[in-house]
């Protein structure tokens, strides 16, 4: 399978990468990155790449899309600036690739399109699945603009999946990195008072569920990828402490993360309970559903 990918370099995208790359089925991956030479030492010598999409007309020759680009939304301060950065890196590529698979003869079977479970914004403690309806906030506009852009490529040869990512937990990296330090120090805990919803799912469940969708002819539309067992993040932090063997009862005021991190904070204070309802009915079948496996399969290997 002749596949195009963006943001191979990222957390998910290398594991993505390497999935397809030790797969028995063969696939030639053809990847868009800023840092050609980078990437290389990333990822291998054993797939081509391309500074960007300019130079492509159609995509007459790709057998999949795969869009995991887009600027870290909790990486700064959300500035108005770093706002349009977070739009931008996320809306224009996947206009782009949009607009390349409407402009070929004999386009892609499937485009796999990241969205973020930002989607839904602020929900409180009511769980919400791919049909409930959002929250107009910051994190829902991104999201609802960039699912509108990939879902243009939707035509009878091209069927579109759009995955509406959670908290994505594995090792070396994602959020469950930046958590760690504190617990290790015996001084992690919940947010707050823990009650928030934690909609997480472990990184070799998501790179399954993207090969799921791949394969599965029938798949197209919106897809939560998340856990079907959704958390507390009073109940993450404890799971957290005990498969690090270490106490997680100190919590982190609200107040705090809101001075230092302005209106991003939402993002880590709000929280949602996603289940993910159409990905079950898909077919697809979680190695790791609930958080305990989960987090033992990353912290005690």
């Amino acid at each position: 399978m002749n596949i195009l990918m963006t943001g191979a370099t990222g957390f998910v995208g290398q594991q993505l990468v390497k999935l397809l790359s030790q797969s028995s089925e063969s696939h030639q991956l053809t990847i868009i990155t800023r840092n050609s030479q980078n990437a290389k030492n990333i990822l291998g010598n054993n797939h081509q790449y391309l500074n960007n999409l300019d130079s492509l007309q159609h995509l007459n020759e790709i057998d999949c899309v795969i869009n995991l680009a887009g600027e870290p939304i909790v990486g700064k301060r959300w500035s108005h600036q770093q706002k349009q950065k977070i739009c931008n890196s996320r809306w224009n590529i996947t206009a782009k690739l949009s607009h390349l698979i409407k402009q070929s003869d004999t386009p892609p079977e499937c485009f796999i399109s990241a969205s973020a479970i930002g989607y839904y914004g602020r929900q409180g403690s009511t769980a919400v699945d791919e049909h409930s309806k959002a929250h107009d906030e910051f994190s829902h506009q991104v999201c609802n603009e960039w699912e509108h852009l990939a879902l243009q490529a939707q035509s009878e040869s091209t069927r579109v999946c759009v995955l509406r990512i959670g908290i994505v937990l594995g090792k070396n990296g994602g959020a469950l990195a930046k958590m760690l330090p504190p617990f290790k120090l015996g001084l992690g805990g919940p947010i707050g008072k823990g009650v928030h919803g934690v909609s997480w799912i472990h990184i070799d469940d998501l790179t399954a569920l993207i090969w799921h969708l791949m394969s599965t002819k029938s798949a197209k539309g919106v897809f939560n990828a998340t856990a079907p067992n959704p958390i507390s993040h009073k109940q993450f932090a404890h799971s957290i402490g005990q498969s690090l063997g270490r106490p997680a009862i100190i919590p982190t005021p609200v107040l705090a993360l809101r001075l230092a991190m302005g209106e991003m904070a939402d993002l880590i204070v709000e929280g949602q309970f996603v289940i993910p309802k159409r990905t079950l009915e898909s077919g697809f079948h979680y190695q790791y559903p609930d958080i305990n496996p989960a987090l033992d399969s990353i912290l005690k290997t």
